[in-house]
Formats: C-alpha cells, sequence, structure tokens
C-alpha cells in the first residue's frame, strides 16, 4: 500500500516580480524522482522578455528544452537561461529537503540575534567535482521553531559572491511547512541588508501528486 504522505510531485504557480515592476507567472511542474522540470510562462518580463507570448520550457531527466509559441527554440543564449531557471526553481522548492544530499558540508558558525528572535547561523557548502566555485547558503535557523526564517546565499552562476538576503514566510500545505513568500535583495556576511528595495517571489495553488509522468516533461 503505497503511503499517502509521499509526494511524488507538486504543481503550483510561481510569481516573481522585481522592483521594477517586471514580472514572471510561470506554471511550475515538478516530478521529485529524478528532478524533472517543467515551467509555462504566462508573463515573462525579465526572463527572456523579447519572446513576445507563450514559453515553455523544461527538463526531461536528461535535455533541458525551450518553446515558444509551441515551437522549440535552440538558441543557445536562451537555452543556458532555461539551464539555470529549471534546477534553480526546482532547488528553491526542495531546498529544505534537499539539504540532506550528499555532498554538503556544515559549519557552526554563531549564536546571532535578529530583531525579536535568536538564531543558531549555519554555512553550508557543496562538494564541487568539476573544480568550479560553489554556492555558499548561510542558514538562520530560530532556536524556537527549528526553521530557518532566513538564510544568505550566492549566486556563483552568475559570478556573485557577496550574498543575497533571503527571507521567508511559510505555510502548512498537506502536512508540510512551505515557504510559500519570499523575499531578497543585498546583504553582507552579517544579514545586514543593504536599503535597496526587495525582490518578491510567491508560490501558490500549490498541489501535490498530480499523476504527472515522465511524458509530461518531454519536449
Amino acid at each position: 500500500m503505497v503511503n499517502s504522505c509521499v509526494k511524488k510531485d507538486v504543481v503550483y504557480t510561481y510569481t516573481y516580480q522585481t522592483p521594477d515592476g517586471k514580472t514572471d507567472i510561470t506554471t511550475e511542474k515538478y516530478m521529485f524522482n529524478g528532478e524533472l522540470s517543467y515551467g509555462m510562462y504566462t508573463k515573462h518580463e525579465r526572463s527572456l522578455a523579447d519572446m513576445e507570448g507563450t514559453l515553455e520550457q523544461g527538463y526531461d531527466g536528461t535535455e533541458y528544452w525551450l518553446k515558444h509559441e509551441s515551437k522549440v527554440v535552440n538558441d543557445s543564449a536562451a537555452l543556458k537561461r532555461v539551464a539555470f531557471n529549471r534546477p534553480t526553481n526546482f532547488y528553491w522548492f526542495a531546498m529544505m529537503q534537499k539539504l540532506m544530499d550528499p555532498g554538503l558540508n556544515y559549519d557552526y558558525i554563531k549564536a546571532q540575534t535578529v530583531g525579536d528572535a535568536d538564531y543558531d547561523v549555519v554555512k553550508v557548502t557543496f562538494d564541487s567535482e568539476d573544480g568550479k566555485p560553489k554556492d555558499i547558503y548561510q542558514l538562520y535557523i530560530n532556536t524556537d521553531t527549528k526553521l530557518v526564517d532566513q538564510f544568505l546565499f550566492t549566486v556563483m552562476d552568475f559570478g556573485k559572491s557577496d550574498p543575497l538576503l533571503m527571507e521567508l514566510e511559510y505555510e502548512e500545505i498537506d502536512g508540510l511547512l512551505i515557504p510559500t513568500k519570499r523575499r531578497y535583495k543585498a546583504s553582507n556576511w552579517d544579514a545586514e541588508v543593504t536599503d535597496k528595495p526587495w525582490i518578491n517571489v510567491t508560490w501558490t495553488d500549490i498541489k501535490f501528486n498530480n499523476g504527472l509522468e515522465k511524458a509530461d516533461f518531454v519536449k
């Protein structure tokens, strides 16, 4: 008998808005086994904004692919963006679970008080098999709730070694606490942010176990 608590796949709406009002809205679909990924962009004012109309991008377990108005796109620069978006969007959704993956290293940094909350600060690094610099995460684990209320992170794929601070708000969905509201901006390694406006990210209409199959991720 299959455990009803096991999450095999997820579908949700992803909204990303920059301070200047540019917005991406996508329907995201993931199959957790194999980390298959699909996104249909109904609005993409910051991602591949030069392509008007509906965009679809996916990862079928082997290949990253892109479609514009149902036609396959083979442009290498556009596909490089897909190769960043697909695993990144998947990782943000499954991050708390993926922190248990092999190849991660944890270092306790310090205890720190931020506002009215006390935190254990833990640095996370990733083993590099190709010798390329990997991202660094610094988790702020609330000593009362044991949740990660915020974390610092780098984006080495774009050469950003100075950290960004991500703040999280959780929602309970189907027995899981999921950080459905997020905002981030530039910071330093003491979690002191700049005075620039926040970038906002929300996940809505989250539904698990939709019966997705591998064929749903093939172009």
